[in-house]
């Protein structure tokens, strides 16, 4: 009999690796792959993974861009020799990482696919930002199909919140591992997990970096975002709105009104987002939903 978790955060671990063996078996698969950003949500995904599917049936898929900092791509590195990774295909960096069996990955630059890209499409702004994501929705895709594996998404709930995605991009996968975890939320379980594991797993490094896309020069989530320990308790009180979820007591009346526009204006993207595994009283798709389009909004 498992034993009683002793804090929420173990209990949303438990929840969450359950939640990934169960899908990937009951799909009479094995094998997943996590698209690596350098990020907390795809690193806790990996790790989440790891634990549910052993880490040697997980593959984790690095696509630096031309605007992927030097840092993402050690960070990601260091994540996956500390998991104990080893090198699939020639495009891997063997040397920075350890040979001894662990998680898979991969090294699989963009730029030359998004350079043949422009050279058709001549795009510029938020369409070349969006154009980024869209081929390494086809490369982790592609990638799934030629392991037979299914493809675990990295989103998490604040972003899914306020459409802070790219469909057929970033939103590509089967399961979506921490899609009812807000950012803050992600943050602290991945605290958790390294202190459970009494060892920096994540490297310190991914939790003090600014959060970023990565999509331009010098972009961070905050150009386009308040902060998330701002947004997330402003989300909060506005999903469970009429319930028992404590409400923000300093958020400015304006920030609310733009955070509730981008939470409903988002609905038509979260209906095309993979499914989520569900740990709170209020997930997107079956607990909270609204029209897909119009001009509906709360009281």
């Amino acid at each position: 009999m498992h034993p009683r978790p002793a804090c929420l955060p173990e209990a949303i671990w438990d929840a969450l690796t359950l939640g990934v063996r169960d899908f990937v078996r009951k799909c009479g698969l094995e094998k997943a792959i996590v698209a690596l950003s350098g990020g907390m949500d795809s690193a806790l995904v990996l790790c989440v993974a790891a634990e549910a599917l052993g880490a040697d049936n997980v593959t984790a898929v690095l696509m630096p861009s031309p605007y992927s900092s030097e840092g993402s791509v050690t960070d990601s590195l260091e994540l996956a020799k500390n998991l104990g990774g080893r090198t699939d295909g020639p495009k891997a960096d063997a040397a920075d990482l350890a040979s001894n069996i662990g998680a898979h990955y991969e090294v699989q630059p963009i730029e030359p696919l998004f350079n043949a890209y422009q050279q058709q499409l001549d795009l510029d702004g938020v369409s070349a930002e969006n154009l980024q994501a869209r081929i390494r929705g086809i490369m982790v895709s592609s990638l799934a199909n030629r392991a037979r594996a299914l493809v675990l998404n990295t989103g998490n709930k604040s972003e899914c919140a306020v459409g802070y995605s790219t469909l057929y991009g970033d939103t590509v996968g089967a399961l979506g591992v921490i899609a009812d975890l807000t950012k803050t939320e992600v943050y602290t379980l991945a605290g958790w997990y390294n202190h459970h594991r009494q060892a920096t797993i994540i490297p310190q490094a991914i939790f003090d970096k600014a959060p970023s896309a990565e999509l331009r020069p010098g972009q961070k989530d905050s150009d386009s975002l308040p902060p998330y320990d701002v947004l997330d308790p402003v989300l909060e009180s506005l999903i469970f709105a009429g319930q028992t979820a404590a409400q923000p007591q300093e958020a400015d009346e304006g920030l609310r009104k733009e955070v509730r526009r981008k939470l409903f204006a988002a609905e038509f993207k979260r209906r095309q987002e993979p499914l989520g595994l569900h740990i709170s009283r209020m997930p997107f798709g079956t607990g909270w939903q609204v029209p897909v389009a119009g001009r509906h909004r709360m009281p």
